[in-house]
């Protein structure tokens, strides 16, 4: 009899501590949550790309004279304007050259006006029959090999102008400048390389390949093309400057069955930079209405993903769901919740199934 009561106490016990089946038993006041009502919005079909980032222009400057280079006339990183002189090299040999080719011009021409005079002087003799036919002949020809000469120390003059203008190193485009590649004072010439890169980067190109099967599909889901683009970073952020998809490359890559896409950015900020890798998320305008739940309200054990759901009467429901795209800090769910129905988005940790919590409203999901 004392055995039969013993174990029936130690079953009451049991009772008391695990409580009635299907019911949870709680002390104290309830546990404050803080809960989300599911969002019935419209969410736009994204898809992602592996692209790069390239400046629209860029201008490699080199030299295209030999000299010693002089001071630099910017510092690297520099916004710099069209025609504006970055780099100089030694003028006094060019300004040399230059003189020496003004005074054979100059030679040439007083040997010209003077062949004007003998052929003038000669062709009245000839007239008045007293030269011969072959002096006069000789006298034009003479002339004619003066304009020549004339001409020829005027292509040479021109061309030692030329060579001086090579001394000031003009970017040809506006845009940022980088890195000096040669130090002032090396001698330096056309085999001397690239010394220094510029850049326009605001708007800024990003390129991207998409295959015919995802080019197909894109037009059969909006004929128009009117797609958005967005930029996402190394940290994995999104880029703040939205984008516009202007160009579709006429030709597709047999290799890869891609073609390239083209979308342009500004980047007032210079936070793109060309040679630089980044994920390119396309979406179209618009979009279905899906119920949407904040992502931290979410969790996942060996069964799968589940929500702890706050009913009318504050008691807690453990609800298994269907997750679709996570975007912005916000899932879909594709089944297990409806519209309206609150959710734990905090606090998830002192609380379980069946038990009675004290709900606090928390700040609407962005979009």
């Amino acid at each position: 009899m004392r055995s039969s009561f013993s174990c029936f106490g130690f079953a009451s016990a049991l009772l008391i501590l695990s409580g009635v089946p299907g019911e949870a038993q709680q002390a104290g006041p309830p546990p404050a949550v803080l809960v989300q009502a599911a969002d019935l919005r419209s969410m736009t079909k994204q898809a992602e790309f592996v692209g790069r980032a390239e400046a629209l222009e860029k201008v490699d400057l080199r030299a295209r004279v030999q000299g010693f280079l002089g001071p630099r006339l910017f510092k690297d990183g520099d916004d710099v304007k069209e025609g504006q002189v970055v780099f100089t090299i030694e003028r006094e040999p060019f300004e040399a050259a230059v003189d020496k080719r003004k005074a054979q011009l100059a030679a040439a021409q007083a040997t010209l006006a003077n062949a004007d005079r003998q052929l003038q002087r000669t062709a009245e003799l000839a007239r008045k029959g007293n030269t011969p036919i072959a002096q006069l002949d000789q006298r034009t020809a003479e002339q004619g090999e003066a304009k020549a000469a004339v001409i020829e120390a005027e292509a040479n003059l021109r061309d030692a102008e030329i060579q001086l203008s090579y001394t000031e190193i003009k970017t040809p485009i506006s845009g940022r400048i980088g890195r000096a590649a040669v130090s002032p004072g090396n001698l330096i010439g056309p085999d001397s390389g690239v010394l220094a890169t510029v850049v326009k980067d605001d708007p800024m190109q990003v390129l991207f390949s998409v295959t015919q099967r995802e080019m197909l599909e894109a037009r059969e889901t909006d004929p128009t093309g009117k797609v958005r683009a967005r930029v996402r970073l190394a940290d994995g952020s999104l880029y703040s400057e939205k984008g516009r998809v202007d160009f579709l490359d006429v030709q597709v890559n047999p290799r890869t069955d891609g073609q390239t896409v083209r979308a342009m950015f500004p980047n007032p900020d210079d936070i793109l930079t060309t040679g630089q890798t980044v994920r390119v998320i396309i979406e179209e305008k618009g979009g279905d209405k899906v119920v949407v739940i904040p992502q931290s309200a979410t969790a996942i054990d060996q069964t799968g993903s589940y929500v702890f759901v706050v009913g009318q009467d504050n008691k807690v429901e453990q609800r298994r769901v269907r997750i679709g795209t996570v975007r912005d800090g916000l899932a879909v769910v594709n089944e297990g919740i409806e519209s309206g129905e609150r959710v734990v988005v905090q606090g998830q940790q002192r609380i379980r199934a069946g038990i009675i919590v004290t709900p606090e409203l928390a700040s609407s999901p962005a979009g």
